[in-house]
């Protein structure tokens, strides 16, 4: 009799470990499944922002460069009064028509200046917003590494409160990851603070 308890409870033994190991085959499985979808969406997401800062400085090189040549206009433009006050006759009208070309340049400079600062911070706050993004995804591929990890303990060892734990870093990078595919606004700033 107690051969047979011994044989039914190997049994009962050898069915538990088996159930735990499909837990644990289907949740790795689910776990890669979504982490290379996100992964994909991840990576573009980081051309983008890439390519976001790459507009950014430019702009921001091409403001610059318009902010020279407005000073450089204001400096012809003080010159040419100073100038004027010397000139008599014919050098008076010259200077005057240089006076109005260079008004007309910082006039236009000075709209040019506005445009490409509206310009420049719109591609900043193009970079943050998929920056923002980029964390969530960063967040769930954190958290899905670890509970991959954890699956693949739970498997060596068999033990059921290492397959839960490892559900619940599935389940918190699946919300994360779930957030940047859905554009949420769920962004756990502490804990992207701390990884960054």
């Amino acid at each position: 009799m107690t051969e047979l308890n011994n044989m039914r409870q190997s049994l009962d033994a050898a069915e538990t470990k088996n159930r735990l190991n499909n837990w644990v085959a289907v949740s790795v499985a689910l776990v890669s499944v979504f982490m290379g979808i996100t992964k994909v969406k991840d990576d573009n997401i980081v051309q983008a922002m890439l390519q976001a800062k790459s507009n950014a400085v430019d702009s921001w090189n091409e403001y610059q460069s318009k902010k020279i040549k407005h000073h450089v206009a204001e400096l012809g433009l003080s010159q040419t009064i100073a100038l004027q006050a010397m000139a008599a006759g014919k050098g008076n009208v010259v200077l005057m028509t240089q006076q109005r070309h260079y008004q007309e340049s910082i006039a236009r400079y000075q709209a040019e200046e506005d445009a490409l600062m509206k310009k420049s911070k719109a591609f900043e706050k193009e970079y943050d917003d998929l920056n923002f993004k980029d964390d969530q995804f960063d967040l769930s591929d954190a958290a899905l590494s670890i509970s991959l990890a954890m699956l693949a303990i739970t498997a060596l060892t068999g033990k059921r409160k290492l397959l839960f734990m490892s559900l619940l870093f599935a389940g918190f990078g699946g919300v994360m990851g779930l957030a940047g595919l859905l554009g949420l606004h769920l962004h756990p700033d502490a804990l992207t603070r701390l990884l960054s």
